[in-house]
């Protein structure tokens, strides 16, 4: 098996939508984790430091922009976004089509292989 992609992504989180923020987060729909669930998206985690959220998840698939484009169709998923994307302020670079800037993987720990 191959091993999967992995992305890590950062946004801003608004300090006058925070607890609306993190109490969505505290109950995902089960909607929004099945779409992500069924194109491969696996790990997914968000970390809170100060008003940064970082995204980390992990891709089993083969097209990842096919992906991304069956997640962002979900009509669970765009009603979702219409709750949360107001709690963000994006850090994507401008004209980017990301909503979430897109970081840079510097070094990741693998276990070691058994033979």
């Amino acid at each position: 098996m191959d091993s999967p992609q992995r992305f890590g992504m950062v946004i801003r989180l608004r300090d006058e939508h925070r607890e609306e923020y993190l109490r969505l987060h505290s109950a995902v729909w089960p909607g929004v984790e099945r779409a992500m669930l069924d194109v491969g998206i696996r790990n997914f985690t968000i970390f809170l430091h100060g008003d940064l959220l970082f995204g980390y998840y992990e891709f089993h698939g083969d097209d990842h922009d096919a992906a991304q484009a069956s997640i962002a169709a979900d009509p669970e998923t765009q009603r979702w976004w219409t709750l949360t994307d107001p709690c963000q302020e994006s850090l994507a670079e401008p004209g980017s089509g990301h909503w979430w800037a897109p970081m840079q993987e510097v070094w990741h720990l693998e276990p070691p292989t058994t033979a």
